[in-house]
């Protein structure tokens, strides 16, 4: 049987793989609340043409408008990708609780992670082949 940790990132590399064939950023996330999820999304940047449309930013979007909270704080964040610095600051401005994440970002700056508790590297091998299957299919 697989934790409630696997079972989220599970889902949310489910949605990923529906931002790739979208043609968009292969990035899902999923917030959950106790044992329930309670938002989720995938990169909507192009289809939304929304520099903003993140995965995180819209899983968020969903979590507050499901609790009627702007805050998030006994929330987990679960995404396929660690989160750019946007991202960081919408997760620290919805106080979420913990942030797990799958494959690390080696592109950008790293987490602020002094800001939240982090937990990494659930499924960390198949989210990385998705980004990296994603831009090899882009330089080509």
């Amino acid at each position: 049987m697989l934790d409630f940790d696997t079972i989220c990132m599970k889902e949310a590399l489910k949605l990923a793989k529906q931002a790739f064939d979208e043609d968009e950023v292969p990035v899902g996330a999923v917030v959950a609340y106790g044992d329930r999820i309670i938002g989720k999304a995938y990169n909507q940047v192009e289809k939304l043409n929304d520099p903003t449309a993140h995965a995180e930013i819209l899983a968020i979007t969903a979590a507050c408008n499901f609790l009627g909270s702007k805050y998030l704080d006994k929330c987990t964040l679960y995404v396929t990708l660690e989160p750019c610095m946007m991202c960081t600051g919408a997760i620290r401005e919805a106080q979420i609780a913990t942030v797990v994440y799958a494959a690390p970002d080696t592109t950008h700056k790293k987490l602020q992670a002094n800001l939240f508790e982090t937990k990494s590297g659930i499924l960390e091998a198949e989210a990385t082949a998705l980004i990296k299957s994603f831009f090899k299919r882009k330089r080509l």
